[in-house]
């Protein structure tokens, strides 16, 4: 999506070591992949950048184009609220590429659904609405690092209902049913980070069967994600407000699943 942070993720990638190229065009980025693929280029990991503008009925064609002659072809999507579009698009005051579908508003929707086959296509969406550029960073280098290599990358993440359901998660597991350390007067000070809160959290009688059924759950999916060929997978885990109850379990589950990267999106707020 327009406004969503695409040049500070090609900025990450370059610092990472990525070879990026921006503002192709799709028609030129086969020929361009086959170039930097060829013996002597010297090009190992190669980031094609495209955004919309009149190009977006060309991007489906062209993804399904690399697909089939490209094994470690990967499509990430950047996205974010149109509310947060909106106030980026104020604060620069540049032209929408859809302006003339209407309002500020109305020109970032017609652009969000004239994207939804490419983002159907994305390997990892990465939803930008509450990120800093510093936040960025720190999701693309979890993504797109040294180490990216692995069959699959997995991400457990922590969110409050009250803040509102990430756009960007595969799995999302509804925590509110445990009991809450929130109505705990000592604990509510404190986070799921904290021994006391996870203690809490672990003790109650429903918990262990929870973890034990959501852990078998796990261990029939993933392994059918990765003969899928998916390369990520985002699991999340709710409660009211995100900072006590589902990070205690997002910390177990980064455990359980050997996950590099843990995100706990609504500990602060």
């Amino acid at each position: 999506m327009s406004g969503a942070g695409r040049s500070h993720a090609a900025n990450n990638l370059e610092d990472l070591g990525w070879f990026v190229m921006d503002n192709l065009p799709p028609s030129l980025m086969g020929k361009v992949a086959d170039l930097a693929g060829a013996p002597g280029a010297g090009v190992d990991r190669l980031a094609l950048v495209v955004g919309t503008g009149r190009y977006h009925d060309e991007i489906v064609a062209m993804i399904d184009g690399l697909r089939e002659g490209f094994d470690g072809l990967r499509i990430l999507f950047l996205d974010a609220a149109t509310d947060a579009l909106v106030r980026r698009y104020e604060s620069t005051r540049r032209r929408h590429p859809f302006a003339e579908a209407g309002t500020m508003a109305e020109a970032i929707e017609a652009e969000r659904s004239a994207l939804e086959p490419v983002r159907a296509t994305a390997d990892v969406v990465i939803d930008t609405t509450d990120l800093n550029i510093h936040q960025l960073r720190e999701r693309m280098a979890e993504l797109f690092g040294v180490g990216e290599g692995q069959a699959m990358r997995i991400t457990v993440l922590s969110f409050g209902y009250t803040h509102g359901i990430p756009l960007d998660v595969d799995i999302v597991i509804d925590c509110r049913f445990l009991p809450n350390p929130h109505y705990v007067d000592e604990l509510r000070p404190l986070s799921g980070l904290d021994g006391a809160v996870a203690d809490y959290v672990m003790r109650q009688p429903v918990t262990g069967e929870f973890l034990a059924r959501m852990e078998s759950l796990l261990e029939l999916l993933v392994p059918q994600y990765v003969a899928e060929g998916k390369s990520y997978l985002t699991v999340a885990f709710g409660c009211t407000g995100g900072r006590h109850r589902s990070v205690a379990v997002t910390e177990h589950f980064a455990g359980v699943l050997d996950a590099p990267a843990v995100v706990h999106r609504d500990i602060d707020k």
